[in-house]
């Protein structure tokens, strides 16, 4: 879904207030100089197949409103990205996630009609509700990337540099592999970044990426063709690299951001009226679980969790989502669950962390957590430091020793903390969702992305010198 494929006769884009700029393609680099009355828009494009750089430089008053925060996004051979996905239909770990890629990877547009609903759940007459897949995040990211206001093609100018690589889908495609096969396109790419010029400026410390995937695929302990995931992140490169993922495990170079989940509004209005819808509706149980037993993982407190709210079938509604079940796979039903619920509980799954959490959380849903690994450890930029504020936390042991009804203890929470808690949690919506592209002006969302793009600039800025 690029706006600015070449083949396209004409693009009108909208950079500045009262300004519309007509771009016509030419083999050449196109540069656009325009005065409106005091304001000053520069705008130099440069396109190809891969990927679009954008340097934007609009002067209010003679201030430069990109400086600090140009990024320079490189324009990776396609094998690094592209390709990975252009044939995902040849990987067996893959092949199921190909349908997802539409819509620059927010997947097919929700139609509620299509869903055998009685009422109406989401807010379709917006179209901003898509069957997102929780691991979609690389492909989302780069395309929020290429229409970020402060994207530049001059690299003396930026502050940080996007490596848009699909590492995820490259660490996916070859489990059960050996490591050779694994870690070759990873150290194909420290390679190639090696002899960057943009790379010698800090030897990669303003560089990062993101994936959607977890951290611990990509820091494999041996090489062992048993061992799991590939050894991206204990490459030396890649030690200073900041990568962005779904859950972190090293607290060196690694930052959590949310996983997607299915609300993409282009519009501070949209979001608003979401906001509101979600404060007001009427939730008949008082807590909920969607999920599935995990008996292979001893430790999961998840099969006590499930006894408990099936004992509680007045007061707990659970979701399944055994293979069997497609109640999962219905992102209307699972909002509907989570929208209907006070309280949502998000044990941990595979990994301490769960898509499900940022769902129940666009619900409006107070979520029930056991390990601080699953939020608290995690999400720093997003989330307030007082987890009191719109969290509930029992510690896992004492639910697997059977020392704590859950229903008794959300049941015990007085009106007044739950409204103050529904209410911080409607303030974290706009914070963990993934926009649109392209939103400029008063209605765009401090989202998930801009958030992240914010703390890296940051850090890349407190970073000693070499």
């Amino acid at each position: 879904m690029d706006k600015f494929n070449p083949k396209m006769k004409k693009i009108a884009r909208k950079r500045a207030p009262n300004v519309l700029i007509d771009i016509l393609p030419t083999p050449i680099f196109s540069m656009l100089f325009l005065l409106h009355i005091n304001q000053i828009a520069t705008y130099l494009f440069l396109s190809d197949k891969e990927t679009l750089n954008i340097s934007v430089n609009t002067k209010q008053g003679g201030a430069d409103t990109c400086a600090g925060r140009y990024v320079y996004m490189h324009n990776l051979p396609s094998r690094f990205n592209d390709d990975l996905i252009k044939n995902c239909e040849a990987y067996i770990e893959l092949r199921n996630k190909c349908k997802y890629l539409v819509n620059s990877g927010f997947g097919p547009r929700i139609l509620e009609d299509d869903y055998n609903h009685t009422t109406q759940v989401l807010t379709i007459e917006t179209g901003s509700w898509y069957s997102t897949n929780q691991f979609m995040l690389e492909v989302i990211f780069r395309e929020k990337m290429r229409h970020y206001e402060c994207l530049t093609n001059d690299s003396s100018l930026s502050s940080a540099v996007f490596v848009p690589f699909y590492a995820g889908f490259d660490v996916r495609r070859f489990w059960g592999y050996s490591v050779k096969l694994r870690d070759e396109l990873g150290e194909d790419l420290a390679q190639w970044l090696r002899k960057r010029s943009e790379w010698k400026k800090m030897n990669g410390r303003d560089h990062f990426f993101v994936t959607g995937r977890v951290g611990r695929d990509f820091r494999r302990a041996t090489d062992q063709d048993s061992d799991w995931g590939n050894k991206l992140m204990r490459l030396p490169e890649f030690e200073n690299i900041t990568m962005l993922s779904i859950e972190t495990n090293s607290w060196s170079n690694e930052f959590a951001v949310p996983y997607p989940t299915c609300f993409h509004p282009k519009s501070r209005t949209e979001v608003k009226r979401w906001q509101r819808q979600v404060r007001m509706t009427k939730r008949r149980h008082l807590y909920s679980f969607a999920g599935a037993k995990r008996p292979q993982i001893k430790v999961s407190i998840r099969g006590e969790i499930i006894r408990q709210c099936l004992a509680s079938q007045e007061r707990c509604k659970f979701l399944d989502c055994n293979n069997q079940s497609r109640d999962c796979s219905d992102p209307v039903k699972v909002m509907e669950v989570f929208r209907d619920s006070v309280f949502c509980v998000q044990p941990p799954g595979d990994t301490p962390t769960r898509r499900s959490t940022f769902d129940s959380i666009l619900a409006g849903c107070i979520p029930v957590l056991f390990t601080p690994d699953s939020v608290y450890n995690q999400y720093n930029w997003y989330f307030p430091k007082d987890h009191t504020k719109y969290s509930v936390y029992i510690p896992e042991k004492d639910v697997k020793n059977g020392k704590v009804s859950i229903e008794k203890l959300l049941a015990s929470i007085s009106e007044g903390r739950i409204l103050k808690m529904r209410n911080e949690v409607k303030k974290i919506i706009p914070k963990i969702i993934y926009t649109k592209p392209g939103e400029v002006g008063p209605e765009k969302i401090e989202d998930a992305f801009e958030i992240a793009v914010a703390r890296v600039l940051d850090r890349v800025q407190d970073m000693p010198p070499n």
